[in-house]
This record gives C-alpha cells, structure tokens and sequence, in this order.
C-alpha cells in the first residue's frame, strides 16, 4: 500500500513535494515479530523517501525570473530619442544666434532674410530703353525703307537679324513664306514677315548680331514694332539703323 502511493506522488509534476507517510491499518509487528519480508519492506520505502527528497532538491524553489516590461523599455528609447532631437535643435538654434552676432552677412543669414522679406520684383524696361539694330547684316546692299505708321521694309536676298535682344514667342508659316513674333518685354516686341526660312524654334533666344531667319529675296520683309499691342512709329533710321527719336 505504501509503495503505490509513493509511486503515484513521484509521477506528478509539481513544484514542491511533501510527503507523508500514512499510517498503517496494521499494527507494525514488534523487532521479534519482524521477519525477512518486513525489513524489506522498510528498505524500499526508505529508499523511496531518499528518491523524492532528492527529487524535490533538485527542483528550482526559486521565484521565476520577471520579464523585462518591453513597454517601459520602449518608452524609455523614446524619450532619449526626444532628449537627442531637443539637443540639436538647441544646437542648431544656438549656432544661428552666433552667427547672427558674429556674422551678420553670412549665406546663412541672407537667406533667413530672403525668407521673411520676399524680393522685390524687377521692374521691366521700357521700349524705349532698348538700343535698335539693324535688320540686315552690315554687307548687305539692301534698300531698306520705313513708312509713316513705323514699318521697316526690304527686298533683298541675305540674313534676317531681330530688332534687339528677345525670344521666340511665335512662328506661322502661310504659303512659303513664315511670320515671326518676338517678344522683347512682356509688352514689347517685334513681328517680321515675308521670310523664306528660319532658323531659331519658338522659346529661343534671339541676339541682333546673330540671324534668326533668312529671306531668299522673293518677298518684301516687313518689320513692325508693337508695345501693349500698339504699332509703334516713334522711330526713325540712321541709315539701315533704326533709332528712337527723342
């Protein structure tokens, strides 16, 4: 009886194991009594006790290690995440005070400046204020004529120059023969027609010294002046030179 119940306690998993030994229902026979089977007996019971003591030793009684709390973890990289941003705001803001005192016409500090005061527009210039070139290149024998409602005419074969500097804003071709729009302001430009080819695309710079187009000596090249959509006539020639009167 003894030895099942013992052997049932050592097949349960616990932690800690007490063990208790019950009492036998039978009288325990006297030392004179006792024969060969009883002192067996007590030896495997004894030895059963000496088993489950050591069972239970080797068993770790201790508290279980305490899990590290990821959470409290997690928050306390966030704040040195923060702390790290802070201190090189602080750094940054600190820097650009010394600048500041120290250096007053640094990039650093002109650009701030650009940023709270926007620049000023650059006002355009005037028509007026561009200086005129001639439509023709400087070999060219061409008689080169301008009408009382300001417009420059010629038949001649050779290269077409612009008026001054501008850019391409416009090319219609009718027939052979194409019509150019230049613009020199937003207001001011420049349209010559009758050319036989040309030689800069829309949205080019244009240069007075440097053709745009040519004319194969066919038709009558016309140059006309417009500001705010207005033919202009306030101009005569110096020669082949067109010049503003004053």
């Amino acid at each position: 009886m003894q030895d099942l119940d013992y052997a049932e306690m050592l097949e349960i998993p616990v932690s800690t194991v007490n063990v208790t030994k019950k009492k036998s229902f039978f009288r325990r026979p006297k030392a004179e009594e006792r024969t060969k089977d009883d002192e067996l007996k007590d030896m495997v019971v004894d030895s059963v006790n000496e088993r489950a003591g050591a069972y239970v030793a080797a068993e770790d009684l201790s508290d279980p290690p305490k899990i590290k709390n990821k959470t409290a973890a997690a928050k306390n990289d966030g704040s040195r995440i923060i702390i790290a941003e802070m201190a090189a705001v602080c750094l940054i803001a600190l820097a650009i005070f010394l600048t500041n005192l120290f250096m007053p016409n640094s990039a650093i500090n002109t650009f701030i400046a650009s940023l709270s005061h926007p620049t000023k527009e650059v006002a355009e210039p005037t028509y007026t204020e561009f200086e005129l070139s001639p439509v023709v290149g400087s070999f060219s024998d061409a008689e080169i004529t301008l009408s009382q409602n300001g417009v420059i005419s010629f038949t001649a074969a050779g290269g077409v120059y612009p008026v001054c500097e501008g850019k391409v804003a416009a090319i219609t071709q009718s027939g052979e023969l194409y019509t150019v729009e230049i613009a020199h302001t937003s207001t001011f430009k420049s349209v010559i027609s009758g050319l036989s080819d040309v030689y800069s695309a829309e949205g080019t710079q244009v240069l007075p010294n440097v053709p745009f187009a040519y004319s194969d000596g066919s038709a009558e090249v016309k140059v006309s002046m417009y500001d705010n959509g207005e033919l202009l006539n306030c101009y005569s020639l110096s020669g082949v030179v067109p010049v503003w009167n004053s």
